[in-house]
């Protein structure tokens, strides 16, 4: 068990699913937005801060041995806001990181958004497929990787870089039934990264079992994660609600679909 959990972004959709889940694998949860959190519960606490700010972060992450970092940007938008969030405030936690009293191993959640160009029919091994981001957003997740892999080098923090699919409740598009990760198999994978005896600094991909899935995460078989739902079973109620994108679509072509298609977000 940790002595002491943080959870960055814990307001959020991913964040909230981690307070609900996670309480059992620490003594103490932090919790961490920038507002928004309610009252404390009976193992929790409760710091607000925005990440782009040095000196809170690394009060906050100060004595933590493990951090579930969901915080930050979470969709595109202009480059001050993507800067802030996910370039300032990644360099903030890991500074926080290096500074601390104890030095935690993390969850960083990347996206499979740095891979977006990546066309459907490439099927993609994380050790070794070079990035394709298909917007800002994507951008700032491949710094974010490469952030956590210099840390890991210089100063020994563990990491997983975790290219989130889509976590829903259901996939809610074609596209996603591939890169579908259903809530079970995230809080699993959360659950290995923080009891494994050595981690390293992997990059792996966050999605469950199936049929229709991308991405080969073999190289990190040796953390134990199986993840065991199946987008499948979602396929008929899909194809009765919307049509399926054409052949020449972006959300057929492209494994960001649609992102590969936005232009610079303005101010």
């Amino acid at each position: 068990m940790l002595r002491k959990l943080l959870i960055t972004g814990a307001n959020g959709n991913l964040g909230s699913i981690c307070r609900q889940r996670l309480g059992h694998i620490a003594e103490t949860i932090r919790l961490n937005a920038r507002k928004g959190l309610g009252d404390a519960g009976p193992n929790e606490e409760i710091v607000y801060c925005d990440l782009s700010d040095k000196a809170a972060v690394e009060a906050m992450v100060d004595g933590c041995d493990g951090i579930v970092h969901m915080g930050g940007r979470a969709v595109e938008g202009p480059w001050e806001m993507v800067k802030a969030a996910n370039i300032d405030g990644m360099f903030n936690l890991y500074e926080g990181a290096r500074n601390s009293s104890v030095q935690p191993r993390i969850f960083f959640a990347s996206s499979h958004h740095t891979t977006g160009f990546h066309t459907q029919t490439t099927r993609l091994d994380p050790s070794s497929t070079p990035p394709r981001p298909d917007g800002l957003y994507g951008v700032s997740k491949v710094f974010g990787e490469a952030l956590a892999r210099m840390y890991f080098d210089k100063f020994g923090i563990e990491t997983a870089s975790v290219r989130i699919g889509s976590c829903f409740p259901e996939p809610p598009s074609h596209r996603m039934l591939s890169s579908w990760l259903s809530a079970d198999d995230m809080i699993a994978l959360i659950e290995r990264i923080f009891s494994v005896p050595r981690l390293g600094c992997p990059v792996l991909y966050g999605v469950s079992n199936n049929d229709a899935r991308w991405w080969d995460n073999s190289s990190i078989d040796y953390l134990g994660w199986r993840p065991k739902d199946n987008s499948e079973r979602f396929r008929a109620k899909l194809n009765a609600e919307q049509t399926p994108p054409r052949r020449d679509e972006p959300d057929a072509i492209y494994q960001g679909g649609l992102f590969c298609t936005d232009g610079i977000h303005e101010e």
